[in-house]
């Protein structure tokens, strides 16, 4: 056992509460302001204590920038940019794994609706635009302007606890990025086009993609980064058994 580990005193709690309640999905970043390797490995590395089953340590992490992030990015608008000239192509771009349920039931349809409308309704995206929908939607596959794109993958013979697994492991990722100073916005929108983004980062064939996450810092005048969502107080979700 770690002996730090055990005795290490955390004595400003506000601190980390802060870190955690401030991370939200960044969706405009500063392009020029670039992030230090050296920070992001100190992010990545931090990170890596996260908790995993029997500690197999799932995560894969696949750091873009430069002219690998900016070609990943022209190689997933063409593409979905295709889709949405031609939506029978879907079935070329299908996830590896399901994020969302196949059929909606209240309250997760109801956040779901609340969360799409409040956001291009910040935007003032009206219902019904869907050339503007698709441009705002393809944001994502520019990493919002991020400098940095971050790929993560797992190995395919791994189990559903890996995923699990893996959440804590990218929830460690954001928040040690605010402690740095620095947003993310964690992707799965990405994931219907791993057959383009495996082989441009060059995992190997047993990887799956798991998301995809922008870092970077925030632009504070964007007025799609006033989008905050609600979360349910502790004391709806909670029962307390005595």
């Amino acid at each position: 056992m770690n002996t730090s580990q055990v005795a290490t005193v955390v004595a400003d709690a506000a601190s980390v509460d802060d870190a955690i309640a401030s991370r939200f999905s960044c969706r405009a970043f500063l392009r020029d302001k670039p992030v230090a390797r050296e920070t992001i490995a100190q992010i990545l590395d931090v990170a890596s204590r996260a908790p995993s089953g029997t500690n197999t340590q799932p995560w894969k992490a696949y750091v873009l920038q430069g002219a690998s992030r900016d070609s990943l990015a022209d190689k997933v608008c063409a593409a979905h940019d295709a889709l949405y000239a031609d939506p029978s192509l879907a079935e070329q771009y299908r996830e590896e794994y399901d994020y969302y349920p196949t059929k909606w039931v209240s309250p997760y349809i109801d956040r779901r609706r609340e969360n799409g409308w409040g956001l291009y309704g910040l935007l003032g995206i009206a219902k019904g635009e869907k050339d503007r929908m698709h441009a705002q939607h393809q944001r994502n596959f520019r990493f919002f302007d991020a400098p940095v794109g971050l790929m993560f993958t797992m190995d395919r013979i791994l189990g559903r606890g890996s995923l699990m697994d893996y959440g804590m492991f990218l929830q460690n990722v954001m928040v040690a990025a605010r402690a740095r100073g620095l947003h993310t916005c964690p992707q799965a929108a990405w994931n219907g086009f791993a057959k383009i983004i495996l082989p441009h980062i060059g995992a190997t064939e047993g990887e799956m993609l798991v998301c995809g996450m922008s870092l970077g810092y925030a632009d504070v005048d964007a007025k799609v980064n006033g989008f905050h969502t609600p979360r349910e107080p502790a004391a709806n979700f909670t029962h307390w058994l005595e």
